[in-house]
């Protein structure tokens, strides 16, 4: 950022970047005013490990918090695609042999994704647009990155849990994101949380899918720190 010349600057992050502004947010860089992000890292130590041992909904949750719970049982039982991109990424060569076989595995990054892209294959014109799905499939395609993107879940060594990240914090919780993060565990994780919000729609591609919504959080988390 100081190479191009911004003394200050604010990080947003969902996906992948969700991790990387967190990890910004614990090493507090320069300049660095605060983050935003999608898919917070807020998970508690215990309902991460409940989730790992695949137990029940544990007693004392909030109807919140309960919900979250059960979206994550249900992103950890459809992990398969990181769990292979995690422990053997080189192995998938069938993704730079065939653009069919790319599409597939692309679209069907979680279930609730792939049915709010499916839509607009069905005709209806909120979100997506067909030439968003296919420039997305395409530019992976013609770059050839399928495989080495993919290395990313095999190189990365840091916890999805954040520590000690005291920088000004925004959240957005969307419906249909991995899960929608509840305030309770959002305030834990981020002492200096400056912003919280509950979308109605939106899912785990925000940005891409709801551009207008999404640019309206960005501001609105913001906004505190001009």
């Amino acid at each position: 950022m100081k190479r191009l010349g911004y003394t200050k600057y604010a990080a947003q992050g969902g996906d992948w970047g969700a991790l990387i502004v967190d990890r910004m947010g614990v090493q507090e860089p320069a300049g660095l005013l605060g983050i935003h992000t999608n898919l917070p890292g807020v998970v508690p130590p215990d309902i991460a490990k409940a989730l790992a041992t695949g137990s029940p909904v544990p007693p004392g949750l909030s109807d919140e918090e309960k919900h979250a719970y059960e979206q994550l049982q249900f992103t950890y039982k459809h992990l398969a695609y990181a769990r292979i991109m995690g422990s053997r990424p080189q192995t998938l060569t069938g993704l730079t042999d065939s653009p069919v076989g790319l599409a597939a595995f692309l679209l069907d990054h979680d279930g609730r994704s792939l049915e709010l892209i499916s839509r607009v294959f069905a005709g209806h014109r909120e979100g997506l647009t067909r030439d968003d799905v296919l420039d997305n499939i395409t530019l992976y395609w013609l770059t050839n990155t399928a495989v080495s993107s993919a290395r990313l879940y095999w190189e990365n060594k840091y916890s999805l849990v954040p520590n000690g990240v005291s920088i000004p914090v925004a959240v957005s919780a969307f419906p249909d994101e991995n899960f929608q993060a509840p305030k309770s565990w959002a305030q834990k994780a981020y002492p200096n949380l400056i912003h919280y919000n509950k979308l109605d729609k939106g899912g785990h591609f925000a940005a891409w899918e709801q551009p207008k919504l999404f640019t309206e959080e960005l501001r609105a988390g913001f906004r505190p720190l001009r």
